[in-house]
């Protein structure tokens, strides 16, 4: 690969061309990278310059050194990129709840008037629904709007397993993602799914995005803190 002066530092550069190979599976889970000679020959760059980047590397998580054994490729799934704490479905199980995953449905809608959906899709794209039930309680409803050159089946019964999981099996990538909280009355459709009366609930919007920086996935949870507040459990 040929680094560029005019595209940033070039142990930024050796980075993002190693962390997409993990994320594409070039460099497997639990696989090491190529030693430090072999990477300098051939990006064409110091020792320093590649030390730096597999430093950066580890620090977002993808790999980890091992001394006298090489650099190891940690786990790359979608899922695994959410958080290095502990998620809140985990937390929900690990006390004692049960969670479920109910009836999924899936279409695909125009997104021309869409505020966001139309400056980051084309016309169209997937929109994914479901509802997740808390010791048999509808308590949580979400919805999953994804590109449509990512090509899904629309067969909802697809969708029993994680969504995440799932695209990153169709070949959709994810880096980075960023979630937003607030508080929103939802429509009456998603108010009779969770078995409630219109009022304002606690909102989670997730903006997930590629290697490139490209939205690639983009939802909106509403959460019925009523039956259980939202936790975050972070581990240091």
């Amino acid at each position: 690969m040929r680094l560029l002066r005019n595209k940033g530092p070039f142990y930024i550069q050796v980075k993002n061309e190693l962390k997409e190979r993990i994320i594409k599976g070039l460099y497997p889970k639990n696989s090491l990278i190529p030693p430090e000679p072999v990477l300098e020959k051939e990006f064409g760059v110091s020792k320093i310059t590649i030390r730096k980047a597999v430093e950066q590397l580890a620090i977002e998580g993808y790999v980890e050194k091992h001394s006298g054994i090489g650099t190891k490729v940690l786990d790359n799934r979608a899922i695994s990129k959410l958080s290095k704490g502990q998620g809140f479905s985990e937390y929900l199980l690990s006390t004692g709840y049960t969670l479920r995953k109910g009836n999924v449905t899936i279409s695909k809608v125009d997104v021309s008037n869409h505020p966001i959906l139309s400056t980051n899709f084309e016309r169209e794209c997937y929109c994914i629904e479901r509802i997740y039930t808390l010791n048999e309680q509808p308590y949580i409803h979400f919805t999953h709007y994804i590109p449509d050159r990512f090509t899904l089946s629309l067969d909802p019964e697809t969708f029993k397993d994680s969504l995440y999981e799932l695209l990153y099996k169709k070949g959709v990538y994810f880096n980075r993602f960023q979630d937003e909280f607030g508080v929103e009355i939802p429509n009456e459709k998603i108010a009779n799914l969770l078995n409630i009366e219109s009022k304002p609930l606690f909102q989670r919007t997730r903006f997930s995005y590629d290697i490139n920086e490209q939205l690639i996935e983009y939802s909106i949870g509403y959460y019925n803190t009523d039956i259980h507040k939202y936790v975050v459990n972070l581990n240091v």
